[in-house]
């Protein structure tokens, strides 16, 4: 007997909605896992850049405390010549001081000059225009000052002045 007035149809096991909301289901949890693999390998990527940043940043370290000696080095280079060159300066005008002191009539061979001593080789008429014209200024600026003279064949003398000035004087003038 059939009550029916149309013939049965199949019924499949999983309806239209029902596969609808897994497809919606499947796309979220693909979009889940795509987010978080993505993530994994932002997290990846952002540890390698770090330790490549680190190592940079050492490296730039050891390059900033190699400057630095430089820089050091460089200073210390130029305090030295600066202290050369007022060196220079300054015995540059000695000199220039010591050869005004030398009155025309006295002729000098040879001067050596150092720190605490002034050594002249030289030629005078006589012995009374190298007292007074060039034994008196040296007198006066050095400390203990001796002279020898040597007879020379045109009748004049020939003289070797050794000046000296004392070492307390010295350390004064540093």
């Amino acid at each position: 007997m059939k009550h029916s007035f149309i013939s049965p149809r199949s019924k499949p096991v999983i309806s239209g909605e029902l596969r609808l909301v897994f497809f919606f289901f499947m796309v979220t949890i693909m979009m889940l896992l795509g987010t978080y693999f993505f993530l994994q390998y932002k997290i990846y990527d952002f540890a390698n850049e770090r330790k490549t940043i680190q190592e940079k940043e050492k490296l730039l370290k050891r390059s900033i405390i190699q400057i630095e000696k430089q820089i050091t080095t460089i200073e210390e280079e130029v305090k030295i010549s600066e202290q050369i060159t007022t060196d220079n300066a300054v015995m540059k005008e000695s000199i220039r001081n010591l050869f005004d002191l030398v009155p025309d009539d006295i002729t000098l061979y040879k001067a050596e000059l150092e720190a605490s001593s002034l050594i002249l080789y030289g030629m005078t008429p006589n012995k009374d225009t190298y007292e007074y014209m060039l034994h008196a200024p040296l007198r006066s600026i050095f400390h203990r000052t001796y002279s020898s003279f040597y007879p020379a064949e045109n009748g004049w003398y020939r003289f070797v002045s050794t000046n000296y000035l004392d070492d307390e004087a010295m350390e004064m003038n540093e």
